[in-house]
């Protein structure tokens, strides 16, 4: 990736915290119901495969209880009749900024998005609740073959690469919000990326929220051909409610042999919006996936990327940062599922933790009896702010067989009256020796992020902490 060029992309909360009103010309109203699914197909002219699709889905999600290994005290607050699961204005994505409706693009120009779009990335899809209102790709990376639309026109245009995939990475009974998702997605990437093109600068997409009591269910799809390279880079903001807001994606992988994937994700929900997301890659093999993911925000993030090294040499990476404070918990981790020889995984995982703020490393390790030559690392560092602070790991590692190597680190450190006293002593506010100490601990992960995103993770992390004093 390019870092000669570090456009201002702004992840300050406070930046996400407006709203609009909206006339919706297209409102599947409150609640779910087979009704619901026939209103999103009829809206969106669904064909016949995804329209069954959907009903599976929706029996799927009736079927499955709500998980119990999880945090279920604060998923009982979830209440699905409460929830508004479409809301569009009709808008077909548009490939001109010029021709998006005002109200949106107000909104998207707010956030900056049409000005990263011009200084540093590839191409940009937006997403306003519901459905994309902009989508474009520069001319000299679609004349390589790469595709970036909308899932929407992703299954309607091509098919045959779309409904390959589809649903196979992530099956819809895969846990009860994969299924809801299945049954009511609507919006989100579809990436296809031709055998040995090197993508050189990112593609982003943007999901925004709007409305009140509303779920946004994207659906993304990316596909690398043998010796693709991709980096895909997502922001996600909603404004402030008094009422819960639910966000239940679903994001599939699939780098065929030699591709490389990169997912980078900045997630900056407001403290109202419950984070439910599935994500995993499937990388045949010498095909490399790598997650580097930074949650900030949100009531309730539960996210667990993951990989399945299905082809010989294959490489899993996740790399995480979670910030939790005051009311807020991030359940984060990953998921390694060695299906193949010689395959290689590496977890890092640093939690910070705010006032009352929980954070959770929940991850699996798997490598079954038959397999030889693999080998996981899993890092897990967890730093607590205030004596309230809470953090807790639960690392699930199975390694069976001969010849196969795992090795797991865990540390709870919290940072001491005496380092911050000393740092005063030396002209800092307590504010900037918290910051400073907070930024020391997550500096070697945060070199892993792009350069356009480090300066501001750290410029996020000095105002969580002015917050976070006293």
């Amino acid at each position: 990736m390019s870092t000669d060029t570090k456009p201002d992309i702004d992840i300050d909360r406070s930046i996400g915290d407006f709203r609009y009103e909206m006339d919706y010309a297209y409102d599947a109203g409150v609640g779910l119901s087979e009704a619901t699914i026939d209103y999103i197909s009829d809206v969106k002219k669904d064909p016949d495969w995804v329209r069954a699709f959907r009903k599976e889905g929706y029996r799927k999600f009736l079927e499955k209880p709500m998980p119990t290994n999880w945090a279920t005290k604060d998923l009982e607050n979830i209440v699905f009749e409460n929830i508004r699961y479409y809301l569009s204005q009709g808008q077909v994505p548009k490939r001109s900024w010029d021709e998006v409706p005002d109200d949106i693009k107000k909104t998207f120009e707010r956030l900056g998005i049409p000005e990263q779009e011009r200084k540093f990335l590839s191409g940009v899809e937006a997403q306003f609740d519901s459905e994309a209102a902009y989508s474009n790709i520069k001319a000299a990376v679609g004349e390589q073959g790469v595709i970036f639309v909308g899932s929407t026109d992703g299954l309607k245009e091509h098919p045959e690469i779309f409904k390959k995939w589809f649903g196979k990475v992530i099956p819809s009974g895969d846990n009860k919000f994969s299924a809801l998702n299945s049954a009511v997605f609507s919006g989100g990437s579809f990436i296809y990326v031709p055998p040995g093109v090197k993508v050189k600068h990112p593609l982003q997409a943007y999901f925004r929220i709007n409305a009140q009591n509303f779920g946004q269910f994207e659906r993304t799809l990316i596909i690398a051909d043998e010796g693709a390279e991709l980096t895909y880079m997502e922001g996600c903001t909603a404004p402030k409610f008094e009422t819960a807001t639910l966000h239940s994606a679903v994001v599939e992988l699939v780098a065929l042999k030699g591709a490389k994937i990169q997912y980078i994700t900045v997630q900056n929900w407001s403290s109202n919006v419950f984070n439910l997301v599935t994500k995993r890659g499937l990388a045949h093999e010498d095909a490399e996936i790598k997650w580097i993911d930074c949650n900030i925000g949100s009531r309730l993030t539960m996210k667990y990327p993951g990989v399945v090294m299905k082809g010989k040499g294959a490489r899993g990476e996740v790399v995480s940062i979670a910030l939790s404070g005051d009311g807020q918990h991030q359940d984060t981790g990953a998921k390694m599922i060695h299906a193949a020889d010689n395959t290689t995984s590496n977890i890092i995982s640093k939690s910070i933790s705010l006032g009352t703020g929980r954070s959770t490393y929940r991850g699996m390790v798997h490598v079954p009896k038959h397999l030889k030559g693999c080998k996981n690392n899993t890092e897990c560092d967890a730093l607590l702010i205030n004596t309230n602070s809470r953090t807790d790991t639960y690392p699930a590692i199975s390694v069976r067989g001969q010849g196969n190597a795992v090795q797991h680190e865990a540390s709870v450190s919290q940072i001491s009256s005496e380092q911050i006293f000393y740092m005063q002593q030396r002209g800092l506010s307590e504010a900037a020796a918290m910051s400073l100490a907070v930024n020391g601990f997550v500096n070697d992960l945060v070199q892993q992020f792009p350069m356009e995103y480090s300066v501001e993770l750290k410029r996020l992390i000095d105002l969580e902490m002015e917050g976070s004093v006293g």
